[in-house]
């Protein structure tokens, strides 16, 4: 029978049974399960086994934390439950079994979008950045580029890198990933992607301008002529390019014959996406693009524009993903130049578009409160909401609020109702360019206030929301067992690296102050001659107990609580024995501080004890440490006759 046998039956009848395990395997510190039906499981009945120290759900798995001994524990409950353990690769896989049509999606989208997090969140502080001192007008109506050269020039130079992440990377990473994940080859979809953002074509953000004055490029193929139209910045179209490609590359692979696959299978599968990127997939988006800016022209010019507010403050986050957001600026200039001459020139759909900025990162906020335990988390979380207040929320959206869902929705809502408050209240702004936060800066001076109302619903309402969602969830509740698995995982590394300098000489630190005695000397024949194994006695003056290495405490003796034992890293195995015939106290007069797994540093308190009862319940004092398993080591040598201060002095060595 194994250590963990009992806690292992337990753990199986708790999760449902062996038929309700699809796969099992674990890592450093937690095992990792794949459930039929993850409702069968009893978390408060599992999280109540001894060696269980939480639980929490991942990406379709169900973990239960164990700790460093997690490896001997997986192989008491693979041979109680049955079940053969499989990778963690394999579980990941059979993980998506729990998800319904809408969360594989989801995570399609996040496996797609997470290796571009990092650039993204690069590109948006960058950008956010340059909202604050090319479009901020600080110095009497100035901005802080106009005023200096220097910051002229930092503002040009950044925009290499803004350019790069969102123009140029996201379409070409995006095609890149979705190679990746579909198996391709993924030059190919580098190269998509690059077709896709050409210095060729007409830029994605002077279409509009160059399709209203006939200055568009065009292919021309005599029959038809194709609009040379780039896709910088654009996501949906590079989705669909890239999923055509890799579908087309799979089909040319079946029909071509192995001995000119190397040629004809690269060929025709990137020209065919490539035409039907432009030809076909391109030209459809920017449909959809000129219908929704016609929508909204009709709808921010009308008299139902409260509604209208609604519908675009509600799903303008959405459009964002797909891109054709962009199209938003086109009628933004439009009414800011059909209202010049007015009372009040302006625009009041950008107003719109910047509370939806503060709406998702309100949610990010709401994250991180939620996941403030899980550093890890953190490090994605605080930069991304610094990035949305600041006006780009692709790091936001991307990296967090889809991953999650319930946040991107909750920031839907509430940029739903700061946007009806807007449009109720007609705020306007003068120019566009300066989002989320500062964006407060382009609003008439008039309507300042109400779009200072805007902003706090913008802020308050995701923010309470999603964490209220998020609470529901337990997700603060699993941040914390993830934060405490990490913790784990840790120190399970340092221990590791401990272990792996076996047979190192080890020095045994004075347990109590007092004086050392030879073992051979305790009136007591068990430690006297050795029974156990050799070791070192202390008649003390002290009453606390300390650990004389960094160790594991491997038992400890319920009810009498008057020794313990301990085991440390390189495999020695000690017993620390307070008094003689202690036992039969029952634990009067004795306190431990400490639990089997539990990890200890030396001089760290294990046991207080009271001296006047052991004492007067007729009990000699003198305390023992006992080498019971020498961990491979061949030679001890311990100090008898000498006085010592707990936690300090050196009773005894190993070699």
């Amino acid at each position: 029978m194994g250590k963990f046998t009992e806690d292992s039956k337990e753990l199986l009848a708790a999760i449902g049974g062996s038929d309700n395990i699809a796969a099992v395997s674990h890592c450093i510190t937690r095992m990792r399960y794949v459930l039929m039906d993850p409702k069968k499981a009893d978390i408060k009945r599992i999280e109540r086994i001894p060696s269980v120290k939480g639980t929490f759900t991942q990406a379709g798995q169900f973990q239960v934390i164990i700790g460093n001994e997690v490896a001997d524990f997986y192989d008491d409950f693979t041979a109680v439950s049955g079940v053969s353990g499989v990778s963690k690769d394999q579980v990941k896989s059979m993980s998506k079994q729990n998800q319904n049509i809408l969360q594989k999606a989801m995570t399609s989208l996040a496996e797609i979008f997470a290796p571009l997090i990092p650039a993204i969140i690069t590109g948006g502080l960058i950008l956010g950045f340059r909202n604050v001192i090319d479009s901020m007008e600080v110095f009497n109506g100035a901005t802080l580029v106009s005023q200096s050269q220097f910051w002229a020039g930092i503002d040009h130079f950044l925009w290499l890198l803004g350019e790069a992440v969102f123009h140029v990377g996201i379409p070409v990473g995006i095609c890149w990933t979705v190679m990746k994940k579909m198996g391709g080859t993924e030059m190919l979809g580098i190269i998509l992607g690059l077709t896709l953002v050409s210095g060729q074509l007409t830029n994605a953000y002077g279409v509009a301008d160059a399709l209203a004055n006939g200055t568009i490029n065009q292919w021309d193929f005599g029959f038809i002529k194709v609009n040379m139209i780039g896709y910088q910045a654009q996501v949906l179209p590079a989705i669909l390019a890239a999923f055509t490609l890799a579908y087309l590359e799979r089909f040319f692979k079946k029909i071509s014959p192995k001995v000119v696959s190397m040629i004809l299978v690269p060929f025709c599968s990137l020209l065919c996406a490539v035409m039907a990127a432009h030809f076909v997939l391109g030209p459809i988006g920017w449909k959809i693009g000129a219908v929704i800016s016609d929508v909204v022209y009709a709808g921010i010019s009308g008299s139902f524009r409260v509604i209208f507010g609604a519908i675009f403050g509600f799903f303008y986050a959405p459009l964002v993903i797909t891109g054709l957001h962009h199209m938003s600026n086109a009628i933004d200039l439009q009414l800011i130049a059909g209202s010049q001459g007015s009372a009040h020139p302006g625009t009041m759909l950008w107003p719109m578009i910047a509370l939806s900025n503060i709406a998702q990162g309100s949610a990010v906020l709401g994250m991180i409160a939620l996941q403030r335990k899980s550093a890890r988390a953190q490090e994605l979380n605080i930069p991304s909401c610094i990035s949305c207040y600041l006006g780009v929320t692709e790091p936001a959206m991307f990296g967090i609020n889809l991953k999650y869902v319930f946040p991107f929705i909750c920031g839907m809502c509430g940029s739903c109702l700061a946007a009806i408050v807007s449009t109720a209240t007609s705020v306007t702004a003068t120019a566009i360019g300066v989002g989320g936060l500062p964006g407060i800066l382009s609003i008439r001076p008039e309507y300042m206030s109400s779009f200072a109302l805007c902003m706090l619903i913008a802020i308050v309402v995701p923010f309470v929301l999603t964490y209220i969602v998020g609470h529901r969830r337990g997700l603060d509740a699993e941040a914390a067992a993830e934060a405490e698995a990490e913790r784990l995982d840790a120190e399970a590394a340092v221990f590791d690296a401990q272990a792996k300098a076996a047979h190192a000489p080890v020095d045994f630190k004075a347990f109590l102050t007092g004086k050392t005695v030879a073992i051979e000397q305790v009136p007591d024949p068990t430690f006297a001659e050795k029974v156990l194994g050799d070791g070192i006695a202390i008649e003390p003056t002290s009453s606390v107990l300390l650990a004389p290495a960094d160790a594991t405490v491997s038992q400890t003796m319920d009810g009498s609580n008057h020794a313990l034992g301990l085991t440390l890293p390189n495999g020695i195995e000690i017993l620390l024995h307070i008094g003689l015939d202690t036992v039969g106290m029952n634990g009067d007069g004795f306190k431990i501080h400490v639990r089997p797994g539990q990890r200890v540093k030396a001089g760290e308190q294990l046991i207080t004890f009271d001296p006047v009862k052991i004492r007067a319940a007729g009990h000699p004092l003198i305390t023992m440490m006992v080498v019971t398993d020498n961990g491979g080591y061949g030679k001890f040598r311990f100090d008898a006759g000498k006085d010592v201060q707990a936690g300090g002095g050196v009773v005894g060595h190993a070699e």
